[in-house]
């Protein structure tokens, strides 16, 4: 209910072409997402996060997906091929590479359509130069990052090391630890992304096979509601149509010279980019109920995490607390935007932060030493990497060896 209240005055303007309460071809009715969320009536639906991120997409009027095989998106990006034959999307095709896949997505956020893809670990890295080609050019195109090791020798099992890879990209980056996050962050993404004051693109991530793979409840909408479409014309740059030829996407020749008012103009576009980052959290926060959710704050022990690593760490603050040892959580859902003032905020009184990770850096841990003051507070850990598992009991065990408990040492 408080949701309601807080989001009643905040209703998406549909394009001026088509309004709300009219249906699509496939007699969906464009639908505002507030009342897609919190005023429709949700089933459960037993599904795997591939077949959630199918669902999502049915709901959200994408124009066009382009799709390349790899593991474990591999399986999302068929469903959508088989939801494109059915009619829910206009343009669906497979391109001939990861990057050749960005470009092509690129094309079609420049022409004005909702786009929507899919990549994983190598394919998001052979893809990276195109992020910051979509951020500066304002493309609110949405990827799917179903994460995976990049490491070498070869993984292909979680790893969010390439999380790390996009957070200066200039993207909106959000961790989901649950197919429900999942399915709620690709709705709720494509609307802050496309919002004229944001106008950037926007990774959902989530742990791969651990999300992808695994079966879980999954509260929807009815499939006869849709998101109202993207109307290009109220983006903060220009449409890419029969009066602006392509050649207006470059903006004023000045810009590819050498001297200082190129040097000029790239600095405030950048700093104008993050700034549309920033500028998010307005329209985020009512969306996603915040950008961390937090449960016993007040606790000297806290554990800060995100994605599949909240999973685990729900696991380990039980176990915990049958030996006595009360520990708070604090679950970070927006990664860019940082919620720095929220972690500021929940971690003030907290004498031990703990930040569990699937990826090798610890990149988490340091988003958070950098915000806080008596940085020294925060454990680095634990954190696995190449595909290894987090057993809620590593994690119990670590927390017990900072605080110089005796613990007997696990067998791995």
């Amino acid at each position: 209910m408080n949701k309601q209240v807080e989001l009643k005055n905040k209703k998406v303007i549909a394009s001026s072409h088509v309004q709300l309460g009219q249906k699509n071809r496939m007699n969906q009715t464009y639908t505002d997402v507030n009342d897609i969320f919190y005023n429709s009536e949700l089933a459960p639906n037993f599904l795997t996060g591939s077949e959630v991120i199918r669902e999502a997409i049915k709901r959200s009027s994408v124009g066009t997906s382009v799709a390349y095989p790899i593991t474990p998106q591999s399986e999302a990006a068929a469903l959508i091929g088989e939801i494109y034959a059915e009619g829910y999307l206009d343009e669906y095709f497979r391109g001939e590479s990861e990057f050749a896949v960005m470009g092509q997505c690129a094309g079609a956020a420049f022409g004005g359509h909702r786009v929507f893809t899919t990549t994983a670990g190598p394919g998001t890295l052979r893809a990276m130069e195109n992020f910051p080609m979509w951020a500066g050019s304002r493309l609110p195109i949405q990827v799917c990052v179903t994460c995976r090791g990049v490491n070498s020798p070869l993984s292909i099992q979680p790893d969010t090391l390439e999380m790390y890879y996009l957070l200066e990209t200039g993207m909106l980056v959000w961790h989901a630890e649950t197919a429900q996050d999942l399915f709620d962050f690709i709705l709720k993404g494509f609307i802050v992304a496309e919002q004229p004051d944001v106008h950037i693109p926007i990774a959902v991530c989530c742990d791969g096979f651990f999300v992808t793979h695994t079966k879980d409840t999954v509260n929807m909408p009815p499939l006869d509601l849709t998101l109202p479409p993207y109307d290009p014309y109220k983006a903060p740059v220009p449409c890419m149509d029969m009066e602006v030829a392509p050649i207006r996407m470059m903006r004023d020749p000045f810009v590819m010279k050498s001297n200082y008012i190129s040097y000029a103009t790239h600095a405030s576009w950048q700093q104008e980019i993050r700034a549309a980052c920033e500028r998010s959290r307005k329209h985020t926060i009512p969306l996603l109920d915040g950008l961390i959710d937090e449960e016993n704050t007040d606790r000297e022990i806290l554990i800060v995490a995100s994605g599949t690593a909240v999973s685990q760490s729900r696991e380990a603050i039980r176990l915990l607390d049958e030996d006595g040892i009360k520990v708070g959580l604090v679950k970070i859902k927006t990664i860019r935007p940082f919620p720095s003032e929220e972690i500021k905020r929940v971690t003030k009184n907290a004498k031990h932060i703990i930040v569990p990770e699937f990826n090798v850096t610890g990149w988490l841990a340091r988003e958070i030493k950098a915000i806080i003051p008596d940085n020294e507070r925060v454990l680095v850990g634990p954190h696995v990497c190449g595909g290894m598992t987090l057993p809620s009991e590593v994690i119990v065990e670590q927390i017990k060896i900072h605080l110089g408990m005796e613990t007997e040492k696990l067998r791995m």
